[in-house]
C-alpha cells in the first residue's frame, strides 16, 4: 500500500471520528429538530473541534520529541509543560476560586513559566540529553508542588474539583474553551511541524547535523515553544490527557517508516483520530456519567507500552 493511500485512510478515520463525535452520546443527536441543532452547535461541534486540534497536536508533539530526543518513550509531558500547566490550574482552583477563564490563564502561565525555565536551563547547551534532564526536573518539581498544594488545601470540595479536572476530559467543553485554546494549539502545531528536516539530520548525530547547517538551538527553540504553547493550552482547556504522543508514533512507524519527518503528518492525523474515537467511546460507556478521557487513555497506553517493552527487549527501538 502506497504512502498517499495510507494517509488517505488516516484522513478518513479522522473524518469518521469527527462525525461520530458530533452524534454520539448518552443520547444520540436527534437530527432535524431545533434541540438537535442547538446541541450540535453549542456542545458537540466545539467539543469535536477541540478534540481534533488537541489530538493532532499531541500526536505530532510525540513524534517530534521522539525524533529530537532520539528516545522512543518521549512524550509532550516529558518536558514538564503538562505538569507545570496543571500546577498553575490547581493553584487557581484551590486558592483563587478561579473561573474557567482564570483557570485557563493560570494554566497557560504555568506552561509559559516552564518554557522560560527550560530555556534558561538549556540555552547554552542544545544537547538533547540536557534538554530531557531539565524537563524531568521541571516535571518532578511541578508534580511535587501540585501534590503539596492539594495536601494543604483548606476546602475539600475544591480538592474534589481538582482531582476531577486532573483526570482530563472534553466533557462540558464549549465554544468559549475552543476559542481560548485553538490559537495556541494551532500555533504550537505549526512550530512543531517546522522541525521535520532538522529531525532527519539529527538521526545522523549532532555533529553531522551541524555540518549540514542545522542550528540545534533553533530546533530546540521550536520544540520548546511549540510544545509549551500547544500542551499548555491543551492542559488549560481539558486537564491532563496523556499517552497520545506515546502511543500514536509507535503504531504508525511500521506503516510510514522510521524517518522522523515522514512520521509527522501521520502522527498528527493519528492523534486526532485516536482522541476523537476515544472521547466518543467515553461518552458511550455504561453508567450515568462519562468515563474521563485521561483515564481512558491511561488504560489504553499502559498495557500498550508494557506489551511494547516485552516485545522489544534487547532490540533497538528506533
Amino acid at each position: 500500500m502506497s504512502r498517499p493511500l495510507r494517509l488517505l485512510i488516516l484522513a478518513l478515520l479522522v473524518i469518521a471520528g469527527f462525525a461520530l463525535s458530533l452524534v454520539a452520546g448518552k443520547q444520540w443527536l436527534p437530527w432535524g429538530s431545533d434541540a438537535g441543532t442547538a446541541i450540535l452547535l453549542e456542545l458537540r461541534l466545539p467539543r469535536a473541534l477541540l478534540g481534533l486540534l488537541l489530538g493532532a497536536m499531541l500526536g505530532l508533539g510525540g513524534a517530534v520529541l521522539q525524533g529530537f530526543l532520539r528516545n522512543p518513550l518521549a512524550d509532550p509531558a516529558v518536558v514538564g509543560v503538562s505538569s507545570s500547566a496543571a500546577l498553575g490550574a490547581v493553584a487557581a482552583i484551590l486558592y483563587a476560586g478561579a473561573s474557567s477563564l482564570g483557570l485557563f490563564a493560570a494554566a497557560m502561565a504555568g506552561a509559559l513559566g516552564a518554557m522560560a525555565l527550560l530555556v534558561a536551563l538549556t540555552w547554552r547547551n542544545a544537547d538533547p540529553v540536557a534538554f530531557i534532564l531539565a524537563g524531568t526536573v521541571l516535571s518532578s518539581l511541578a508534580g511535587a508542588l501540585t501534590a503539596f498544594l492539594i495536601s494543604i488545601a483548606p476546602n475539600p470540595y475544591a480538592v474534589a474539583s481538582v482531582l476531577d479536572w486532573l483526570m482530563g476530559a472534553l466533557t462540558d467543553r464549549g465554544l468559549a474553551d475552543l476559542v481560548r485554546a485553538a490559537p495556541f494549539l494551532i500555533i504550537g502545531t505549526i512550530l512543531l511541524a517546522l522541525t521535520g528536516p532538522a529531525l532527519d539530520a539529527l538521526t545522523l548525530g549532532e555533529g553531522a547535523a551541524r555540518s549540514l547547517g542545522i542550528r540545534l538551538g533553533r530546533v530546540q527553540a521550536l520544540v520548546v515553544l511549540g510544545t509549551g504553547l500547544g500542551v499548555g493550552a491543551g492542559v488549560a482547556a481539558t486537564g491532563v490527557i496523556g499517552f497520545v504522543g506515546l502511543v500514536v508514533p509507535h503504531l504508525l512507524r511500521p506503516l510510514f517508516g522510521h524517518r522522523p519527518s515522514a512520521l509527522l503528518l501521520p502522527s498528527a492525523l493519528g492523534g486526532a483520530a485516536l482522541v476523537l474515537f476515544a472521547d466518543s467511546l467515553c461518552r458511550l460507556a455504561p453508567g450515568a456519567g462519562e468515563v474521563r478521557l485521561g483515564v481512558a487513555m491511561a488504560l489504553i497506553g499502559a498495557p500498550f507500552f508494557l506489551a511494547l517493552l516485552l516485545k522489544h527487549r534487547g532490540r533497538a527501538w528506533i
